[in-house]
């Protein structure tokens, strides 16, 4: 044994953790592994799949890899180079024209298609308006695809003939997708779809025509990157190159903020792991302390000593880190199983970069969590073996703390959290943790003086608890966090969308209606009258663009991804009101009392919190660009708006007077109660140019996005639950050497079975119950804090939450009693003979 080689280390540990695996202390140390290998791979995975589910789909609304946009043409050498690195090419014209009958005449929206077109995504489309879809396929020569409005505006079928400018189009097939489909939500035109080649023949393009040139783009990453270099630097004024980073930044919001939710409790998870594993070594290291001493005397260095058990150590690490990276891509699935309605058909597998992530994030968990109890096995001296009071000098606690410390910091950087977030989350709940430890510990000595009347079942259980007070606080505390975690999800996924949607009134719009022209206005108005008397007014609407902020650029002044820049990206819905909407009230300033005289500037009213974005006080000075004029005006006040009340709502009101010299359309809302479709569809004949929009599926919509992010955030709960298991048992496994020789000693007294078993039974129910009391009180604490502050909803007592007492004690209670169930089977005999 003294000339050891370290070639044969390996082989001693391994025949060492074969003899050791049934020891409680490596089973917990294993779990504790794997659910955070497990935890850390599984959202490794969604994340990953996630964001390139997202690039995949941002493509697709862009049609292609790259698009090249301008008012005019591509120049040849901007087309030859993309064919010489070997891009697929199409080419796309849009522009707006009237399309003619015999049955009238209709503005549309108009893209001329070459082949290949799109790219990326399929268009779809059916044979005859509202029947089934078909993916794929295009117009050929001579032929159009078109929406069903503009078959109900003009009274047309599929085989009937239009014309576009001077060339005829026949109507082969029903448009109802198109990947990249462009334009706003107030300026929704009929859409034709024709092949480039008839463009010509229109004779609809001509010099100084307002037409959108756009080349697609699509090849291998590094290609298209040699054709953004090569085409940037000779980009003419009116070009731009736009790729999926410019696309739609809204899309996979939901899901976003869900990937950062599961991000935190992941960490959750992976910390409470963290604290089972530091449990775990603690009893691994203790319990092998006469070993170490042992091995010291048969002639082993105090190098192989610490080499001999961190190579245990490693060895259930790595096979814990392959297991929990094998669960957690299961896990993964399972999770994109359950949100398979929200995410795009297409999902990418994600590679083995989160897999390898997860098992070095374990691995770092048990160096930083597990070396510093095990660093004492080291320093165990040898006479250890004749005096078994001897103990290994403690290690300094800045290798403990510090350790611990860069493991975690390791993980944060490894998950990509919001460092201001992460703090808050680990401030608050250490400043929790204080607060409530400190209120259990001061429960517990309160305890004391009722134990001695009490029967010998309570005292023998509760006296186990006033052995390691601090101890069962840590224990009580995990398990209330868990608790609550999964009180406040239940919470917010029923009571708060249900209060939210309750608010509503019963009449609320379900229905809005934009693109009302001018001169059936008031027709339209009185047609509305005659079957809904909740309607909105009709509310003039004019697209402009917010350019300057008292003579400065506005994009000198806006931070990035803040409501203002969103604001500044795309024209505004600008509107002009005498009196102040319903549902607006004002915040500062003044609602206007008259007109303006000749040499002051007119006014306009500013949603407030734009304006804190755009950093807007009163008396600023405001410049719009609209329809290529521009208009000056003075923020005369600022508005806080309602907008949950499915009212019409807008971030500039502006005084009458102002834009009255503009084109205008109108915009309202109504509410039609079920089974009055045809009304609407009688409306919609009456006036075709009006887009008409039914408010009942985004709420749908909104619901099932909230349902099934909600479902997610559980599925990874059940992590958080497993981690904080492991921290219970592993708190059991600390204890249970004691455990057993109590139980023994108590046995060999002549204490029943079953009255050790009773107590275990009132030490655990207290520990749960104690949890789910603090659980409670934790939950209804946030839900008053986020109804108050964050919903501005009314809050109520929620009784159910009495019951987190009772499960915390099932719960806990069920484990407590399953962990410790050797100290029961143990033989008083052989215990007391070891002693």
């Amino acid at each position: 044994m003294a000339h050891l080689s370290f070639l044969r280390l390996p082989s001693l540990a391994l025949r060492q953790l074969m003899r050791d695996a049934r020891a409680g202390e490596l089973r917990v140390l294993f779990f504790a592994l794997l659910v955070a290998v497990a935890a850390s791979t599984a959202i490794g995975y969604f994340g990953a799949r996630l964001n390139g589910a997202m690039l995949l789909r941002a493509t697709e609304f862009l049609g292609a890899d790259l698009v090249l946009q301008g008012s005019a043409p591509a120049t040849p050498e901007q087309i030859r180079n993309g064919e010489q690195l070997g891009l697929a090419h199409a080419k796309v014209v849009e522009f707006s024209s009237v399309i003619a009958t015999d049955n009238g005449i209709q503005l549309s929206s108009v893209k001329a298609a070459g082949t290949g077109y799109p790219l990326r995504g399929e268009l779809r489309s059916a044979a005859e308006a509202y029947g089934p879809e078909v993916a794929g396929g295009g117009p050929a020569p001579g032929e159009a695809w078109v929406e069903s409005r503009l078959l109900a505006a003009l009274n047309l079928k599929i085989g009937d003939s239009v014309d576009v400018g001077m060339k005829t189009l026949r109507l082969s097939r029903v448009l109802t997708y198109e990947p990249d489909r462009a334009g706003n939500f107030y300026s929704l035109t009929p859409r034709v779809l024709m092949n480039l080649a008839d463009l010509d023949a229109t004779g609809v393009v001509q010099p100084g025509s307002r037409v959108t040139y756009r080349d697609l783009w699509r090849g291998e990453p590094q290609a298209l990157a040699s054709y953004t270099q090569a085409t940037k630097a000779g980009l003419a004024a009116h070009q731009q190159l736009r790729d999926s980073r410019d696309g739609n930044q809204q899309i996979g919001g939901a899901l976003g903020k869900a990937e950062r939710y599961l991000n935190m409790a992941s960490l959750v998870a992976v910390l409470l792991a963290g604290v089972a594993v530091a449990l775990s070594a603690s009893r691994f290291a203790m319990r092998r302390f006469d070993a170490s001493a042992l091995l010291r005397c048969l002639g082993l260095s105090r190098r192989q000593a610490l080499s001999l058990f961190c190579l245990q150590l490693a060895i259930l690490g790595s096979v814990a880190a392959l297991g929990g990276a094998l669960l957690g891509w299961l896990a993964q699935l399972g999770l994109f199983a359950l949100l398979q309605g929200l995410l795009p058909s297409q999902v990418p597998p994600g590679g083995i970069a989160p897999a390898l992530a997860g098992i070095a994030t374990g691995l770092v968990a048990l160096a930083g969590f597990a070396l510093p109890p095990l660093a004492a096995l080291g320093r165990v001296p040898p006479l250890r073996v004749l005096r078994r009071d001897l103990l290994p000098v403690p290690a300094s606690s800045w290798l403990v703390y510090g350790a611990a410390l860069l493991a975690l910091g390791l993980i944060m950087w490894r998950l990509s959290l919001d460092l201001l977030l992460t703090f808050a989350l680990l401030g608050g709940g250490l400043v929790a943790a204080l607060v409530l430890g400190g209120l259990l510990l001061l429960g517990l000595r309160s305890l004391r003086r009722l134990l001695a009347g009490a029967p010998l079942a309570w005292r023998l259980g509760l006296g186990q608890l006033l052995k390691h007070p601090l101890a069962a606080a840590g224990q009580s505390l995990a398990f209330g966090m868990i608790l609550l975690a999964m009180a406040l999800i239940a919470l917010l996924r029923t009571e708060l969308l249900d209060t939210w949607q309750n608010q509503l009134p019963k009449d609320a719009p379900n229905y809005f209606v934009l693109n009302i022209l001018p001169d059936d206005k008031d027709t339209f108005a009185q047609r509305l009258n005659e079957f809904s008397v909740h309607a909105a007014p009709l509310f003039p609407v004019i697209p402009g663009r917010l350019t300057l902020i008292n003579g400065e650029p506005v994009r000198e002044i806006v931070s990035k991804e803040s409501t203002g820049d969103r604001a500044v990206q795309r024209d505004l819905s600008l509107t002009w009101a005498a009196d102040l909407p319903q549902g607006n009230t004002l915040s500062a300033g003044q609602w206007w009392q008259a007109q303006p005289t000749a040499d002051a500037l007119p006014g306009v009213s500013v949603e407030a919190q734009l304006a804190e974005s755009l950093k807007l006080k009163l008396g600023d000075t405001l410049t719009f660009s609209i329809g290529g004029l521009e208009r000056q005006v003075q923020v005369s006040s600022l508005r806080t708006v309602n907008w949950d009340s499915f009212q019409p709502n807008f971030y500039m009101i502006f005084q009458p007077g102002t834009l009255q010299d503009l084109p205008t359309t109108y915009l309202t809302s109504f509410y039609l109660a079920p089974g009055h479709d045809q009304q609407v569809v009688a409306l919609s004949r009456a006036f075709p140019a009006a887009t008409i929009l039914q408010v009942d599926a985004l709420l749908e919509q909104l619901r099932s996005i909230l349902a099934q992010v909600t479902l997610a955030v559980q599925y990874v709960l059940l992590f958080v639950l497993a981690a904080g298991l492991a921290v219970l048992f592993a708190g059991l496994q600390a204890t249970l050497d004691e455990r057993i020789h109590q139980g023994a000693l108590l046995r060999a007294l002549g204490a029943s079975r079953s009255l050790l078993v009773k107590a275990r039974r009132i030490e655990f129910g207290l520990l749960g119950a104690a949890s789910g009391l603090l659980a409670a009180l934790g939950t209804e604490l946030i839900s008053l804090l986020l109804y108050r502050y964050a919903f501005d909803l009314h809050w109520s007592p929620h009784p159910w939450l009495l019951l987190l007492p009772v499960i915390g004690a099932l719960l806990v209670g069920g484990a407590g009693v399953f962990g410790t169930r050797r100290a029961l089977n143990a033989s008083p005999l052989t215990v007391l003979r070891e002693g």
